[in-house]
């Protein structure tokens, strides 16, 4: 008997206009997820529309609110929410925030916002939908809080390969290598891990894969598990900060793309993926490093002597105009730790403004992936929040720890299996 398919409520406003239905379809089917918009009557608009308060002048953004209580309040059953609109409609963006705010406070229902163009495509949807079908389909997996066994996690993300070896819930081997072939570069982070744990491949029970290169990856090391980052990552982040259960916001800027988790008992609610430009990446800060003549690693050390930056102009809100904000800034004779804490304060920001909109912080707010270990980027996301940002040891290993920890539920099933062969 065939599996039932995940099914995801649609909650959009323009998507049939603007040509990416297809796109969101095509994106789902990819996943084994069923895209599917809630049926309500013109009573229940109404009415919703009523009590959610919003003064909405669209017709398709009121019956996205009544959409969206239907779901909320049981009348319709949906396994994932995917709420979307026009990037260019400020209305729809102050209602599809609000609508994201209220699924997380009044439900269990996982949920992830984006504004889209038209040009956005099946690929830059799949990880988002990728990652509600997973927490939709694997919950009980994900709730795992102890890792058992001997198990490994690899993740080949865009421009690190990272490999973790986990025995009975600690971390005994890591590895680390640029990500240059996928394959060498996974062999190459394994070889380091299995050396430092002291064991051997035969020694391994079970083996999650994530990030850019996981099919790949995932079908070289015949892995139990292969999944995206989003949800490995907010896994890996509340285990090492001890804080799987209650809410926290996981933050992770990674040398392409930028997350933004809400937390939940060690569950993804709500979460947001991308950015505009890479200059909100962790690219933006390996330009500057090199500008700079300092190795990425030293870049936070550097920006750390300045008291942050601010005064310095820098607008890393796109990487080309930032490269001209260096040279501009270096021309005008501010010191280099200015500039390089100028840079980790510019970063932040657009973070901040792109994406941390599109989740509930809650502390404790967790940094993790590679950028977290560069202190200027930790204390200028700090000073964004107000808060003490929380950068947890291992923080670099995040997602390999994720796939580690997860990949533990395949453990005892085929200890079981081997026993009923023997």
């Amino acid at each position: 008997m065939s599996e039932r398919p995940v099914r995801i409520a649609q909650i959009t406003c323009g998507a049939e206009y603007s040509g990416i239905q297809n796109e969101i379809t095509s994106a789902a089917e990819t996943v084994g997820a069923q895209m599917f918009y809630p049926d309500v009557a013109l009573a229940d608009v109404k009415s919703a529309y009523k009590e959610f308060g919003l003064p909405v002048k669209s017709p398709d953004l009121k019956l996205a609110i009544a959409r969206a209580k239907a779901v909320v309040e049981g009348k319709i059953e949906a396994d994932g929410i995917f709420i979307a609109s026009c990037f260019r409609c400020a209305e729809a963006a102050i209602v599809r925030n609000e609508l994201r705010r209220y699924i997380v406070e009044h439900s269990r229902i996982p949920v992830v916002s984006y504004s889209f163009n038209e040009r956005t495509g099946s690929s830059t949807l799949l990880t988002r939908l990728e990652a509600l079908s997973t927490i939709a389909k694997r919950r009980e997996l994900m709730a795992r809080e102890v890792q058992t066994g001997i198990t490994m996690g690899v993740d080949s993300g865009s421009s690190t390969t990272k490999c973790v070896i986990m025995k009975d819930n600690e971390i005994v081997g890591t590895g680390w290598r640029p990500t240059t072939e996928v394959l060498k570069s996974a062999d190459e982070v394994i070889e380091l891990a299995l050396a430092e744990s002291g064991l051997k491949m035969s020694d391994i029970e079970a083996i999650g894969t994530t990030g850019y290169g996981r099919f790949l990856i995932g079908k070289h090391l015949n892995a139990d598990l292969v999944q995206e980052e989003l949800t490995v990552n907010s896994k890996g982040a509340v285990y090492l900060a001890d804080a799987q259960k209650g809410f926290a916001t996981v933050i992770d800027i990674g040398g392409m793309d930028n997350k933004a988790i809400s937390v939940n008992d060690g569950i993804p609610g709500s979460f947001t993926m991308g950015g505009i430009c890479a200059g909100a990446s962790g690219r933006f800060l390996e330009m500057t490093s090199k500008r700079l003549g300092v190795d990425i690693t030293e870049l936070g050390a550097l920006s750390m002597k300045s008291e942050g930056g601010e005064g310095v102009p820098m607008n890393s809100y796109c990487i080309v105009f930032g490269t001209q904000s260096l040279v501009n800034a270096l021309a005008a004779g501010y010191k280099r730790e200015d500039v390089a804490a100028a840079a980790c304060h510019s970063v932040a920001q657009q973070v901040y403004e792109q994406q941390l909109q599109e989740v509930d912080i809650k502390e404790p707010v967790i940094m993790v992936g590679g950028s977290s270990l560069i202190q200027g980027l930790v204390r200028a996301m700090g000073r964004m929040l107000k808060t003490e940002v929380v950068v947890p040891h291992h923080s670099q290993y995040i997602g390999a720890v994720g796939a580690a920890l997860i990949s533990s539920g395949f453990v005892e099933k085929k200890r079981a299996e081997k026993k009923g062969r023997k």
